[in-house]
């Protein structure tokens, strides 16, 4: 590991600790993973990962647990449904003043973006 100035000599340790875990998992998958005995039907030939088995196991249940806090309803109301309505009334807004500037002839028909040709 290349000398680091700024770090402490307990996070040094943690930090080698943390790549020395991180290169016996990726030794033991790697093993694990290119064992050509390693064909049996329960198996099936994956590598069973415990921790990616509990991310899928929340990901699929989430909406059970699901519980609506002040902070998720700010969440999306702020986040999703209010931009919504200001973008759309944006919008429409832009295309009433435009429609009332074509139907009133203040624009020529040779200058207006979309017309038939």
């Amino acid at each position: 590991m290349a000398e680091q100035y700024d770090v402490s000599p307990t996070e040094k340790k943690e930090l080698l600790d943390r790549m020395k875990r991180r290169t016996a998992l990726r030794e033991e998958f790697l093993r694990l993973s290119t064992n050509p005995h390693r064909h049996s039907l329960s198996e099936g030939g994956v590598v069973f990962d415990s921790s990616l088995q509990r991310y899928d196991a929340l990901k699929a249940t989430s909406r059970e647990y699901f519980k609506p806090t002040f902070k998720t309803v700010r969440f999306g109301l702020l986040g999703v449904v209010i931009p919504m309505f200001v973008f759309g009334y944006a919008i429409k807004r832009d295309r009433d003043y435009k429609e009332c500037l074509y139907r009133t002839g203040q624009v020529a028909y040779k200058d207006r973006r979309f017309k038939f040709i």
